[in-house]
């Protein structure tokens, strides 16, 4: 393979930019008529110090020449091509296995802005802490230039980033989950601005010492700098820590661009849903972790006829569209997946997806070289290499997956992807609904009475503890929106943009909440979920339509006893459950309501007088039963 290497001259350092194969000269012809991306790429250079410069292009063989560069490495393990082609195990790093929310930061110039459930430091103090770990943090390393899009190229939702990393797994998944390479250079001009994003596993090699097989720092941080469109993440090679582009961009800071631009960067799955008739309509949902986010997304439905086809499994970035609606894209290019609890049986359209072309973190390997989970198999292998590298039997007293192993496929690879998937126009959304985990209290369905209760229902989603480990057993977790951990701004703030978004749709979704864990006095869930769940959307999709009745209720619109589809079999008694509402019950989570809000600043008025008048409602309905 030919390299030719050119310098950029900076002004600490020279360092070697590799371009590879035919392109060489495009790529630096490309680079270097961008002067804004130069200037970055000296500056950042200068500081980090690697032995080597990569442009990534984005290419098959790029990717392949990285994957077999870490097999051979012994960094990465290439599984059996006969039982799942193009496929690669890595194991992290045991102390570099999740996000990690205490050394995640939100360094906005003002404190206030960055609000009270985001981690604050003054931004200059913030630099004066990164400054000397990036110093010389990729010595003995290359250093890759990630050019990468979120939403479809040429899309006037997406954003253009560029991501430097010294980890080539990082440019691995990147590869899956954005549109990287140089197509996306060719979408910026000389002068565009870009999301700058610097991420280093914080581990140099000083003295040509050997590497390790996932290098990490003990030391982490994962900051974001919403006024420069900035991140830097540092020590950490793992999911949303690394790939930049995903919860720190798409989310944190894309949420930020969106209050300022007038749109909505939200944690949300986007489907396209089709009736018998052939009438489609688009729904986007929020679900904080457990709730059956991705089973949603890929549902498989039990009712005759009706077809859900996916659009996102994750983010959703929605804007108003001329015509007064609302449109949505996923900005993402793959699926990014907890691997344990997938099967054949919960997801088969997820477990297809990751047939091929798929990279797996931190799930076990068979004797015959493919990989396995807890729950993916009725049945447990007799033997198996942990996630940690160990043997493991049914006898092991630990996880042969951790329990947050990942698997990273591309989009294009499912089978029930939506025709519009990435047009570069979005797709109109019809109905937006919010779900939390709740075993009492919150029914399976209920409509919003208008855009601003809607949000106030967006604010109130909640899962209940199911361990005392967790916490005060039956206590409630908040997750307004499922933003918590995403939200780049003053959630109060956010609320508000949330509020303010009615005045640009001249027709808004509809809005609802959806519970599927609802249980019975005995402890067993009252709906049976999964593919059942088309139903629900079947009567949401009906109520869009204004073919369906629904009641009133003091905290919103519920199906009339006729109103849903039910199973063969259901019980009345079940589905009246499903759909108490105690008005006591409801008056306590509204009480618990005002005191988590309480900790929140520019908390909106027009929100609390949602609870004001829900709890009126709720009263009324007290009074006239005399109680």
């Amino acid at each position: 393979m030919k390299i030719l290497s050119f310098l950029i001259a900076s002004a600490s350092s020279i360092v070697y930019l590799a371009c590879m194969m035919m392109s060489q000269l495009d790529k630096l012809k490309r680079i270097q008529n961008l002067p804004l991306v130069m200037r970055w790429v000296k500056e950042q250079a200068a500081i980090l110090m690697p032995d080597r410069v990569h442009l990534c292009d984005g290419s098959e063989n790029e990717f392949k020449s990285i994957c077999d560069t870490l097999v051979d490495e012994g960094r990465l393990t290439k599984l059996n091509s006969s039982l799942r082609p193009n496929s690669y195990l890595a194991r992290s790093d045991p102390s570099d296995v999740a996000r990690v929310e205490k050394q995640t930061y939100i360094c906005s110039r003002n404190e206030i802005d960055a609000g009270p459930t985001n981690n604050w430091m003054e931004p200059h103090k913030m630099k004066e802490i990164l400054h000397p770990l990036m110093k010389g943090a990729m010595r003995g390393r290359t250093m890759y230039i990630i050019p990468y899009c979120m939403g479809p190229l040429g899309s006037a939702f997406s954003k253009i980033g560029l991501e430097i990393t010294d980890s080539p797994f990082v440019v691995a998944n990147m590869k899956i989950m954005s549109r990287m390479g140089l197509p996306v250079l060719d979408e910026l001009q000389a002068n565009d601005e870009f999301v700058k994003g610097v991420h280093t596993v914080g581990a140099p090699l000083e003295h040509k010492e050997n590497d390790v097989a996932w290098p990490c720092n003990p030391n982490k941080y994962i900051v974001h700098f919403p006024e420069e469109e900035s991140i830097y993440s540092y020590g950490s090679g793992y999911g949303g820590n690394a790939l930049l582009g995903k919860k720190c961009f798409a989310l944190r800071i894309a949420s930020s661009l969106g209050r300022n631009e007038g749109w909505l960067a939200e944690h949300m799955l986007i489907v396209g849903v089709t009736n018998p008739e052939g009438e489609k309509k688009y729904f986007a949902a929020a679900f904080p972790s457990a709730c059956g986010k991705t089973n949603l997304a890929m549902l498989e439905p039990k009712l005759p006829g009706w077809k859900v086809e996916t659009v996102g499994d994750d983010i959703a970035w929605m804007r108003p569209g001329d015509d007064g609606r609302l449109y949505a894209v996923n900005p993402e290019n793959g699926f990014f997946g907890v691997a344990p609890g997938t099967s054949y049986t919960s997801n088969p359209n997820a477990m297809k997806c990751m047939e091929e072309n798929s990279l797996f973190t931190n799930v076990a390997l068979t004797d015959d070289g493919d990989v396995w989970w807890e729950g993916m198999t009725k049945e447990k292998p007799k033997h198996l290499i942990d996630w940690r590298g160990d043997d493991w039997t049914p006898e092991s007293s630990k996880p042969a997956a951790h329990p947050n192993s990942r698997f990273t496929v591309p989009i294009s690879q499912c089978p029930t992807k939506d025709p519009m998937w990435e047009h570069p126009d979005g797709v109109p959304i019809d109905a937006i609904l919010f779900g939390g985990r709740r075993q009492s209290n919150v029914p399976l369905v209920c409509e919003a009475f208008d855009w601003t209760h809607g949000t106030f229902m967006g604010t109130n989603i909640s899962s209940e503890q199911t361990a005392a480990a967790e916490g005060k057993l039956g206590s409630l977790r908040h997750d307004p929106f499922a933003m918590l951990p995403f939200c780049g701004y003053n959630m109060g703030d956010y609320f508000d943009h949330w509020l303010s978004m009615e005045k640009k749709l001249t027709n808004p979704p509809k809005i609802y909440t959806v519970n599927w864990f609802r249980k019975d006095a005995s402890g067993n869930f009252l709906w049976p979920g999964f593919g059942d769940n088309i139903r629900v959307l079947k009567w949401v999709f009906d109520r869009v339509n204004g073919v369906a009745s629904a009641a009133d209720s003091p905290i919103g619109l519920i199906p009339r006893s006729t109103g849903l589809d039910l199973p063969e079999g259901f019980k009345k008694e079940s589905y009246d459950e499903l759909f108490r509402i105690d008005p006591k019950s409801w008056l306590a989570e509204m009480q618990e309501s005002r005191n988590y809000f309480k900790s929140f600043t520019r908390f909106p008025s027009r929100l609390t007088e949602q609870m004001d008048k829900t709890e009126a409602r709720l009263n009324q309905v007290l009074k006239a039963k005399g109680q």
